[in-house]
């Protein structure tokens, strides 16, 4: 009888996940997950690990350096822990899904040529101008006219 019921549940559990997802919960190994204590420190672990990393990426982001792969990467070290960090990695990977392929249309693709066309030609003209009338003097150089 257990073993019907297992399969049930092992059935609805799969039934809800979406295909080529994992399970959500810890991946912790089962000899942490078999002591509370451990568990609970392996959490505190995780947590305090990804914590310094999220923060290395928010430092990084108005700095030099890869802020925002930072930040993700920070997400993903409480993603093997935490069911929260993982339906916003999953939620944030649907989203960049949907934003390359709309990315891929022909007419969106058109659109962002002739947008960036026209702000290389508006800066080419700026820069044309800015050399015509100070030539090719540092902004800080110029001399008040």
């Amino acid at each position: 009888m257990n073993t019907g019921s297992d399969e049930r549940g092992e059935i609805a559990v799969a039934a809800q996940e979406p295909e080529g997802e994992r399970a959500l919960g810890s991946r912790a190994p089962e000899f942490v997950k078999a002591r509370r204590a451990l568990h609970v420190s392996w959490q505190v672990g995780v947590f305090v690990v990804g914590l310094a990393v999220v923060a290395g990426g928010v430092v990084m982001l108005p700095l030099p350096g890869p802020g925002w792969l930072v930040i993700f990467a920070g997400m993903a070290i409480w993603a093997t822990e935490f069911v929260w960090a993982q339906l916003v990695l999953r939620w944030t990977k649907r989203k960049v899904t949907e934003a390359a392929q709309r990315a891929l249309d022909p007419k969106v693709r058109r659109r962002n040529l002739i947008l960036t066309a026209a702000g290389v030609a508006i800066t080419a003209v700026l820069l044309g101008v800015y050399i015509w009338k100070f030539g090719l003097a540092m902004p800080w150089n110029i001399q008040d006219q």
